[in-house]
């Protein structure tokens, strides 16, 4: 067999496994979501879920979805950009930085159902904070870290040295070349990488179930003071998020329609996900613009 007809047979071999991976993809994203739109509809987007037959919409859990991610995120990039500038511009190549990222590796593959447990075991039972929305977001920060530090890390590690050097020759410290030159040349990786794991922590359930709670008090949206117990915005009530509202539903839903429900609500966040990840890559594409001034 000679070199033309293998490299042929090797393209092939890999277009087919690569169409296979598009095909599957494609028919799970067409199967879920022609099973759940025609159920989709404002009331069901807006309603109340009926706390024992976990009938009607999922208003308060999409609330409590994006209103998760929002506190995880607050707390899980300001660690995660410190962790990606130390370990891609100050750390040393040495044991101690050897040790920090086989911590990162370990973290990273830790199944999120231990994450939960462990979240379970020191936030809702030893500091006794319960199920709650501040105790779900912890537990998905250490979830998300090693994602965010890595992906940062390699954004600044992707950046031209000439470009440190040139900050370095007209006088600048090292701190004021970090922030002038390197972090805006990064920007576009760097938010790219924290759209993708909003995405994911988004569809995140196993690690919710045992922090956050699976169920979803009565809230009052015309009450917006975070102290309040029916406030939505309250950190310490229990927050039961779209993703574990599926799988409840799926496994103790009472209600009639529960399969129909299921789908509906695992369409909506199908879709949440997509966006967050065609929003990563326009939002990339725009940034990268910018600051390239490419066309």
């Amino acid at each position: 067999m000679n070199a033309k007809r293998t490299d042929f047979i090797a393209t092939v071999v890999i277009d087919l496994i690569v169409a296979s991976v598009v095909g599957i993809l494609f028919f799970l994203l067409a199967y879920i979501l022609t099973a759940g739109l025609p159920h989709v509809s404002w009331s069901f987007l807006t309603g109340a879920t009926d706390a024992f037959s976990g009938a009607g919409g999922i208003g308060v859990q999409l609330f409590n979805s994006f209103y998760l991610l929002l506190l995880t995120m607050l707390i899980s990039v300001p660690i995660s950009l410190g962790a990606g500038i130390y370990l891609a511009e100050y750390a040393k190549d040495n044991w101690r930085t050897s040790l920090i990222r086989s911590a990162i590796e370990v973290l990273s593959s830790l199944p999120s159902v231990v994450v939960g447990l462990f979240g379970f075991l020191l936030f809702v039972v030893k500091f006794k904070i319960g199920f709650s929305v501040i105790s779900g977001s912890i537990a998905l920060t250490f979830f998300n870290l090693p994602l965010l530090t890595r992906n940062i890390e390699e954004s600044l590690s992707a950046v031209s040295r000439s470009q440190r050097e040139a900050g370095l020759s007209l006088g600048l410290s090292k701190w004021k070349t970090e922030l002038g030159i390197i972090l805006p040349v990064a920007l576009p990786g760097i938010v790219t990488g924290i759209v993708l794991s909003a995405g994911r922590v988004f569809g995140e359930a196993a690690a919710l179930i045992y922090t956050a709670g699976q169920s979803a008090p009565v809230t009052n949206f015309a009450d917006w003071n975070p102290m309040d117990p029916a406030s939505p915005l309250n950190p310490f009530r229990p927050a039961e998020t779209l993703a574990v509202h599926i799988w409840k539903v799926n496994t103790e839903g009472l209600a009639s329609n529960a399969a129909a429900l299921s789908a509906a609500a695992s369409a909506v966040l199908i879709i949440a996900v997509l966006l967050f990840n065609l929003g990563a890559r326009l939002l990339g594409n725009y940034l990268y613009r910018r600051v390239t001034a490419s066309k």
